[in-house]
């Protein structure tokens, strides 16, 4: 086979590779228009009414919709967690995602070995076709890690939802980077022209060093380097990236660079769309200032409040756009650090109509290490200090897409900790929403290590059942406090006054028994699988049950699972363990039922927000 035809050969394999990524991005946007007019009908029945379980599918195509959605669910959902302590990061992703990779893998491994596996092909002309596979790969890698993405825009997700798959499209492109120098290399040793190759051609030495880039930044990428100093490894990683585009525009010929120029674009795009919405979002040319004396000409003033070692509660004033639960965006507070931006979740729900200019947002941070640690520190020395100092924050978003959270009929919040600052929002839009809505009940838990974790979250919930009653959705809520003795600190912690329904007596009556079920197992019953704290009339009126030990997460959707009539949303914030226990769950029960497989069991839907690095 001639030189000219195996290298056209070649540029149609990359071009067909972006053939196969359009049409898996088109079949994406198809699926996002029939959901979305699957939600649209959905919300309209529940405003007229016209049947008992909207979210039910009323027509033979939404019935086979249902039961082809069901069976993708529950093959994708499950997750095998590896509890072993340092080796946790080792757990495989769900087994969604890894369907995705076999699928992609093929389509590579297709690419790499086509018609080279035969005697015309030599070392030279395999290396080559890999080198073209390689860098073919090279945009979908900056696509998928920009925060602009247009692949997320269309399919309807969210930057970080397609982070796992950036990362494993860079494993797979150091993959075929090697097989790529291993056969010329193995070339230049048979015939013996190492040595010449290295000293007189210098894209080959350029080629080695884009290589040993790639191994570095594949090798820091794996969640133990990334945790041990994340800020370290994101300043690293960027400029790996720019130096890594510059040794391939110099390796590869000039018939194979627009894939670098499409990168660079990509990349380019990003950080001037980025840097742009930085500037519109915190710099004010007229501020208009009004008597909560919100307004501010460069960045928005920002209070903090420690609550403990643990949290510190951000709350940033004069924000004016709009954003919706689930969503996060990217602090900057130069005073604590300034050479740092983190993301964290918008801890309160949608912008409210009729808000003054000092319209306000809540962070919750745990403090961790760095960043967060110094926060809390800062905080903690202006409380002691008896100063009440605001910062001036910087701050970028909101980025993220969550799905609708009024289209199922029942809704499960299942959150530890800060997760929270994910489920408690979304729990808020649904009962504040004048909208037509599906959901009639939600079932809301909340599990924590320390009671103080815990106290600020608990006065919203109150306050979220009293929202509740008045808008007629059934709320029930869970609060597991797992750490030893700090079920009694839990108590300690005020009650939130806005519980007009609870007398000072009950009030009290509350406290006593939750310090005694802390100390005692006297009046512990079974719920859950687990425990329960029985709590007096007054509390159980009011549906937010205490529990002295961990959960059992896979009973808690099950109960809620098999009291609606409709379909469930299973919303998990969490870490690792907790998501993938939530992940499994869902697929085995949603498999026991028979989800729209003739039993009449409705759908389950999952949404899971996972913190880590």
């Amino acid at each position: 086979m001639s030189p000219t035809s195996t290298s056209k050969t070649n540029q149609d394999y990359a071009q067909d590779y972006w053939y196969f990524i359009a049409a898996v991005v088109g079949l994406f946007l198809v699926i996002r228009v029939v959901n979305f007019i699957q939600n649209w009908s959905r919300l309209r029945r529940s405003k007229t009414h016209s049947v008992q379980f909207p979210t039910k599918p009323t027509t033979r195509f939404w019935q086979i919709w249902a039961t082809v959605t069901a069976v993708i669910r529950e093959i994708s959902y499950p997750q095998l967690y590896v509890p072993i302590r340092y080796l946790s990061w080792m757990t495989p992703p769900p087994m969604g995602r890894i369907l995705v990779l076999i699928v992609y893998w093929s389509v590579i491994i297709y690419m790499m070995a086509q018609d080279v596996i035969r005697e015309s092909y030599s070392k030279e002309q395999i290396g080559y076709r890999n080198a073209w596979v390689t860098v073919t790969q090279v945009p979908l890698i900056y696509l998928l890690a920009s925060k602009t993405n247009i692949i997320a825009l269309i399919t309807g997700t969210s930057y970080e939802r397609l982070n796992w798959l950036h990362r494993w499209v860079a494993r797979t492109m150091f993959i075929t980077a090697t097989v790529h120098g291993a056969y010329f290399w193995a070339y230049w040793v048979e015939s013996d022209i190492v040595n010449m190759e290295l000293s007189m051609m210098p894209i080959v030495v350029y080629g080695i060093g884009a290589w040993f880039i790639l191994l570095w930044m594949t090798v820091s990428s794996f969640k133990p380097f990334r945790s041990m100093a994340y800020e370290f490894f994101l300043i690293q990683h960027i400029l790996s990236a720019v130096m890594f585009l510059w040794t391939v525009y110099v390796h590869v010929p000039k018939k194979a660079r627009h894939n670098v120029w499409f990168s660079i674009a990509a990349l380019c795009f990003d950080r001037a769309f980025r840097l742009g919405l930085l500037f519109w979002q915190n710099i004010k040319l007229r501020p208009v200032r009004s008597d909560c004396e919100g307004g501010k000409r460069f960045g928005h003033q920002t209070q903090l409040s420690p609550v403990g070692d643990t949290i510190t509660v951000l709350t940033i004033k004069d924000v004016h756009f709009k954003w919706r639960a689930g969503q996060h965006l990217y602090l900057w507070l130069p005073k604590v650090s300034p050479f740092e931006v983190h993301p964290y979740t918008i801890a309160s729900p949608h912008q409210m109509p009729e808000t003054c200019i000092c319209n306000s947002i809540q962070l919750v941070v745990r403090s961790h290490s760095g960043f967060s640690k110094r926060l809390n520190q800062f905080a903690k020395k202006q409380k002691e200090s008896g100063k009440k100092e605001s910062l001036t924050a910087l701050v970028v978003g909101p980025y993220g897409n969550p799905p609708r959270w009024d289209i199922f009929e029942t809704l499960v919040l299942i959150s530890a900790s800060t997760g929270a600052s994910f489920t408690l929002p979304i729990l808020e839009s649904v009962l504040c929403s004048k909208a037509a809505s599906c959901t009639k009940r939600v079932d809301f838990m909340l599990a924590a290590k320390q009671g103080e974790e815990v106290g600020f979250y608990r006065e919203r919930l109150h306050e979220a059942m009293e929202q509740a009653k008045s808008v007629g959705i059934e709320l029930s809520v869970h609060i597991a406090v797992t750490g030893n003795g700090q079920l009694e600190a839990l108590a300690a912690v005020s009650f939130p006054p806005s519980s007009a329904s609870s007398t000072t007596h009950e009030k009290k009556v509350l406290e006593e028994e939750v310090r005694a079920a802390a100390n005692t197992e006297g009046i512990i019953q079974p719920l859950m699988g687990a425990s329960r704290i029985r709590l007096s009339d007054a509390g159980s009126e009011l549906h937010m049950h205490y529990l002295g030990m961990r959960p059992d997460v896979s009973k808690f959707i099950t109960g809620a699972v098999e009291a609606t009539g409709g379909e469930t949303g299973v919303v998990v914030c969490g870490g690792p363990s907790l998501v993938a226990k939530v992940r499994t769950s869902v697929a085995k029960l949603s498999d026991e039922r028979g989800v729209h497989k003739g039993t009449g069991a409705q759908g389950i839907s999952l949404f899971a927000e996972e913190y880590a690095f």
